[in-house]
């Protein structure tokens, strides 16, 4: 795989900057799974004013372009792995919240809810034992599917200088390096690109079977 225009050896930075890459990106998922998942299970289990609220705040977060809302996060927080971490996890938080509340509304009127009011269960039971078992399949589907964005998301602020900050290596910014060098060093840019992208597939052909597996509505014959 060649060294690049510093004379380093590029395998090792490009599985360095993997492990970089990859554990960003699951750290973003990680983040937004919890807080929209939160915040979604309480607007749809407890609804009312916090409810209305909540999922006005949601709306008002996915009316902004995704990137655009990233690189206003990014820029105000400064460049920075970390940062860029809460930059994309703040776009991935409202996604997560009105999938959950979605599916929220849809268990909150089943028997097994209703029953379990009658017994005298609690909203935080309610939501932990009764309506979150039955909205996590959309939710692991949604997760592995949104690591392969992210990755993406995290290289594309490495290579515009928000995200990790010279020497680390990270796909993104290897190719920043690489792209004064294309036409002469073409593997620099060529080898940290088709790592993302193998990445990238293969998460979201798990993603597919998952979805697959746990979609009761699809045939399995």
């Amino acid at each position: 795989m060649g060294a690049d225009s510093f004379g380093r050896d590029m395998l090792a930075r490009v599985l360095h900057g993997g492990r970089t890459t990859m554990l960003a990106s699951l750290c973003v998922v990680l983040i937004g799974a919890v807080v929209g998942t939160t915040l979604g299970l309480i607007a749809g289990t407890v609804r009312g004013p916090l409810g209305f609220a909540i999922m006005r705040l949601v709306d008002l977060l996915l009316a902004f372009p995704g990137i655009l809302l990233a690189l206003a996060v990014a820029a105000v927080l400064g460049p920075g792995l970390a940062n860029g971490v809460v930059a994309i996890a703040a776009i991935l938080t409202p996604v997560y919240a009105r999938l959950v509340e979605g599916a929220t509304a849809e268990v909150r009127n089943l028997p097994f809810v209703d029953a379990a009011v009658t017994l005298g269960a609690g909203p935080g039971r309610i939501m932990l034992r009764h309506v979150l078992p039955n909205v996590a399949s959309g939710i692991i589907v949604l997760t592995t599917s949104w690591l392969g964005i992210a990755a993406l998301w995290i290289a594309a602020l490495g290579f515009i200088g928000l995200g990790v900050q010279p020497p680390a290596a990270e796909w993104g910014a290897i190719l920043n390096d690489g792209q004064n060098y294309i036409t002469v060093a073409w593997w620099i840019t060529v080898f940290p690109g088709l790592f993302l992208a193998l990445f990238v597939v293969g998460v979201n052909l798990i993603g597919d079977g998952l979805r697959d597996e746990t979609d009761p509505t699809l045939s399995r014959g």
